[in-house]
């Protein structure tokens, strides 16, 4: 399959839910590139912010595991163009 390289955004809302969203990123890690974490703890957020290489459905399929966990909200922006 084409891969693709994208951004992906990730807003932590509730605390207790930061474990969750490490363990899904370390399973998933193979199609990360890098990663930028930034903790608000004055506002009660953190924010993740990762480059990632993969397939559509891997990228689609990180994107709705993190977005089902509680408090956690993820947007993510894809290259059009397809590499090998």
């Amino acid at each position: 399959m084409k891969k693709r390289i994208g951004v992906i955004g990730i807003v932590i809302e509730e605390f207790e839910s930061a474990n969750r969203v490490n363990e899904t990123l370390h399973d998933l890690a193979g199609i990360i590139i890098g990663r930028m974490g930034i903790p608000c703890p004055e506002r009660g957020i953190s924010i993740i912010s990762l480059i990632v290489e993969g397939t559509s459905d891997e990228i689609s399929a990180m994107t709705g595991k993190l977005g089902k966990i509680k408090g956690v909200n993820v947007k993510s922006a894809l290259t059009k163009k397809l590499e090998d």
